[in-house]
């Protein structure tokens, strides 16, 4: 199957680390970030997480932590549009449960 999405860049972190594994076509994919250690949960949030659209505009996401696993889900509201480009952005404001940050701000453009 061919890549559902086009990874334009990977800006604060190694681009060998940014995977897709789409199994089925949709444009409410569920972008999901893997952490190695346990996050503070009140820094998982839309102001540290965000996708926005070409026009440098927030578009509106849900974003869950799951702790057992130390990943967070971010999922548009509204599916994403086809043709477009927009930017997932992982601030540096998000941290540890024992208040590391992360070193850089993540940005990651992909086209639908």
């Amino acid at each position: 199957m061919p890549n559902f999405l086009d990874i334009k860049s990977v800006t604060g972190g190694d681009n060998k680390l940014v995977k897709q594994d789409l199994k089925f076509r949709t444009g409410k994919f569920v972008w999901k970030v893997i952490f190695n250690i346990e996050l503070n949960p009140a820094t998982v949030n839309n102001e540290n997480l965000q996708v926005y659209n070409s026009e440098n505009k927030p578009i509106a996401t849900k974003i869950a932590y799951n702790p057992s696993q130390n990943t967070i889900e971010i999922e548009p509201k509204e599916a994403y549009s086809t043709g477009e480009v927009y930017t997932l952005h992982v601030g540096n404001r998000v941290e540890s449960k024992g208040g590391q940050k992360l070193k850089n701000e993540i940005s990651i453009e992909f086209a639908v």
